[in-house]
């Protein structure tokens, strides 16, 4: 389950990546294309997220899940000019990431430093939106890229130990 939910957040990688690549006025749509699929592998890795999860809190798997899905939905709208211009997916997104590094140290099939990394991550989204934020924002990005792409490597390499799934740390 581990590697397939790091093969999933790859992929999301990797067409984040590509649409960003994309963006210019030259293959805008191609750029378009590739954000609408890296939202749908971002909304895959909240579902297997929430199925991972769901052992060690269902109920806060559920209300993280909520907010990735909440992001996605954000974020597919303003794609298409369609959400309130003032919602930013980075919101839910920060929520996500927060409550999954929760979740992460809490379980005992993860390391509680990737845990850490993804709260400080989800933190760090909430605070680049804030205007004054924005002399940071470039560190900001960095500590959200470094911390799932960390939970992603470790996920792809490692997996999870499973002999630890069913049992969560309390």
């Amino acid at each position: 389950m581990g590697r397939i939910v790091g093969a999933v957040y790859l992929a999301f990688f990797v067409t984040a990546i590509v649409a960003e690549a994309l963006s210019n006025a030259r293959f805008q749509l191609a750029g378009l294309v590739f954000n609408v699929i890296s939202y749908g592998f971002y909304l895959a890795l909240t579902l297997l997220f929430y199925r991972l999860f769901a052992p060690v809190n269902r109920a806060l798997s559920f209300v993280a899940a909520l907010f990735g899905i909440a992001g996605c939905v954000v974020g597919v709208l303003g794609i298409f000019h369609r959400s309130p211009p003032n919602l930013n997916p980075l919101f839910f997104f920060g929520g996500y990431c927060f409550l999954i590094g929760y979740l992460i140290v809490w379980c005992s099939f993860l390391p509680r430093l990737l845990g850490v990394l993804m709260m400080l991550a989800g933190l760090g989204w909430e605070i680049f939106l804030a205007p004054a934020a924005a002399r940071w924002s470039s560190a900001i990005e960095a500590l959200g890229i470094l911390a799932e792409g960390l939970l992603m490597l470790w996920l792809l390499i490692f997996g999870v130990n499973v002999s630890r799934l069913s049992d969560p740390r309390r």
